[in-house]
């Protein structure tokens, strides 16, 4: 059962909460039938997404096992073997389409996103991680699509702004990741990845710069916009801006300074700062646009 739970890797399901944003910014957290629709496909995408997982583990069989960390996964370790992996697999996509049934409606149209994303990952896992730059924006954009699955549950409206924040700030973490990978490709003189010579520290340290700043922008636009500002009927929204900067500079630091960034969940979850930071970013967004 623990290696089960290790190759469905229900850790990485916080990353499926970015189903909840167009709830958190579109004013509905108070609605309990935007809640229920909400949680239904994180918990759709948490088993859509461990489905990959164990494809990804199949098809880097024999990379894994060379790897001093991956080489510990249960199929490289062979604790659970193929087989049982292809099935664990199918198991989890249909899991995956059988809870979309409790959807009160939008269920095709969400059902649809779903498919695509798995569909999108299986050419990532076969062909498109051997590819630099392309790796990192097929990952943000998997993310924009649990957006747009949020949107149609809940019937919220997504904002343009709140698309290209969700997809600079993948991108910013994706390239965080690869900067573990090239760190250790310069210390063993072996990638990790096929594609990651294809990346070095000047242009991986250049791309998270861009990243972050444009990012940052992106937001304080966000908030400042005519349309942000009718919605919510407040021009305050700009302040929480101050946290997304903390955050941004945060885990700059953990990449650059802690060289700790392999793992963006583990970041999360670990890190004080940057939960704290995150505390109050929600705290001081929900404070403004609901006035409590």
């Amino acid at each position: 059962m623990i290696d089960l739970f290790r190759l469905i890797r229900p850790k990485q399901w916080i990353k499926n909460t970015i189903v909840l944003l167009p709830i958190f910014f579109g004013g509905a957290l108070l609605k309990p039938d935007a809640l229920y629709a909400g949680f239904i496909v994180v918990l759709s995408f948490s088993f859509i997404a461990s489905s990959i997982y164990c494809l990804n583990d199949i098809i880097d069989l024999k990379d894994d096992k060379r790897h001093p960390v991956k080489c510990k996964r249960p199929l490289a370790s062979g604790a659970i073997s193929v087989v049982q992996g292809y099935l664990i697999m199918l198991s989890m996509v249909i899991l995956s389409m059988l809870t979309l049934l409790l959807l009160p409606e939008h269920g095709a149209e969400v059902a649809g996103v779903i498919f695509f994303y798995w569909i999108l990952n299986i050419a990532y896992c076969l062909v498109l991680k051997q590819h630099a730059i392309i790796d990192v924006c097929v990952i943000a954009f998997g993310f924009v699509l649990r957006l747009f699955a949020g949107g149609l549950a809940t019937g919220i409206g997504l904002s343009k702004w709140i698309v290209l924040m969700t997809f600079l700030l993948m991108l910013f973490l994706s390239f965080a990741k690869r900067r573990d990978d090239v760190l250790r490709m310069n210390e063993t003189g072996k990638a990790p990845r096929k594609n990651t010579s294809r990346y070095n520290l000047t242009f991986i340290n250049q791309a998270i710069t861009i990243t972050a700043s444009v990012t940052l922008v992106c937001y304080i636009m966000y908030t400042m916009s005519p349309e942000v500002v009718a919605n919510f009927h407040t021009d305050k929204l700009y302040l929480t801006s101050v946290f997304v900067l903390l955050g941004l500079l945060r885990y700059i630091q953990i990449a650059v300074v802690d060289k700790k960034s392999g793992d963006p969940t583990k970041v999360i979850l670990r890190d004080r700062f940057i939960q704290l930071i995150v505390l109050g970013f929600g705290l001081t967004f929900l404070i403004i646009i609901y006035q409590l």
